[in-house]
């Protein structure tokens, strides 16, 4: 089974200091403000996602979590904006939007991946915050690993001088496109609009604004053999684009429970058709304004061979 585009492996960052950014909250619609006090809001995070890891151990996936030692990082639990893993070894590392989520940025992480895969090179972009240029990875980009496409929502997360430079050096072709949700207001993260499966794309067409280039990004999908299941903008406000497909036991599609639950049983069978679902609940952790996709940096990388000593 080819895991080009399924993983399967991820790190994930325990998050002990969880509330919803200051920092994003003004250009991400998503995030919404938990009633409850922080620690209790906290402790309710700590407890979706130690469930949410040991679901997907569960299922076969290696998952590699590392402590959130900050209390100054609201969104560690969302990983898979700083840095991203290619297959052939190579590591990129990225410039942020906000501030605080510069502070995310772990060397320690890198280093296992150093250790236990082999990574031939670390592509750091991240000195480009200092002339205010920010992509911030895999939710910035919606990565296509077997047609070499990046989509991307142009937003001020996504610089395209900076994603032309990315695409150039890992080999991509830039696929960008304007989206905004059914209030009008821009999609901050192309990853909460779509995600790329190895049979499947799921993509909400009616929030590119340009009809010319909804038209092209649908046919690029179904040219590199994935199903197009068509989204609504209410599906997308119940995070049902932020999954990401894995390679366990067997191949899965790691989403929220309340992704699932906005699922029509039409979409679901095309899914079913080559990967299993795999609700994770964490609706404390969607606060901040992401889903399971967000949480899940993942790892196409070669392990190592391990001696037996």
């Amino acid at each position: 089974m080819s895991q080009l585009q399924a993983p399967g492996a991820v790190v994930m960052i325990r998050p002990h200091h969880f509330c919803s950014n200051p920092e994003t909250r003004d250009d991400n619609a998503f995030q919404t403000l938990a009633r409850e006090t922080a620690d209790v809001t906290s402790a309710q995070a700590l407890a979706e996602f130690d469930a949410a890891v040991a679901a997907l151990r569960g299922a076969g996936v290696n998952v590699h979590v590392f402590d959130d030692i900050s209390t100054e990082t609201p969104d560690s639990v969302f990983p898979n904006n700083w840095f991203s893993t290619h297959a052939g070894g190579h590591v990129a590392v990225y410039p942020m939007y906000a501030a605080n989520r510069r502070k995310e940025r772990r060397w320690d992480v890198i280093e296992l991946l150093k250790r236990d895969y082999r990574v031939q090179d670390v592509i750091d972009y991240s000195g480009l915050e200092q002339d205010g240029l920010a992509l911030e990875g895999t939710g910035a980009m919606v990565l296509d690993h077997i047609g070499r496409i990046a989509y991307t929502v142009k937003s001020n997360r996504a610089d395209p001088v900076l994603l032309e430079r990315f695409c150039t050096h890992f080999n991509f072709e830039p696929m960008v496109f304007e989206a905004r949700d059914a209030q009008g207001r821009d999609v901050y993260h192309t990853n909460v609009l779509m995600g790329i499966g190895t049979d499947y794309a799921l993509i909400c067409l009616d929030m590119i604004t340009d009809p010319t280039r909804r038209a092209e990004v649908a046919a690029r999908l179904e040219e590199t053999g994935r199903r197009v299941i068509d989204l609504t903008p209410e599906q997308i406000a119940g995070f049902a684009g932020n999954a990401l497909e894995l390679t366990g036991h067997s191949r899965l599609l790691a989403l929220s429970s309340r992704a699932a639950e906005v699922l029509r049983a039409d979409q679901i069978a095309i899914i079913e058709r080559s990967a299993t679902l795999l609700p994770l609940t964490i609706p404390t952790v969607e606060t901040a304004g992401g889903s399971v996709r967000c949480m899940l940096a993942a790892i196409h990388l070669s392990p190592r061979e391990r001696t037996q000593s």
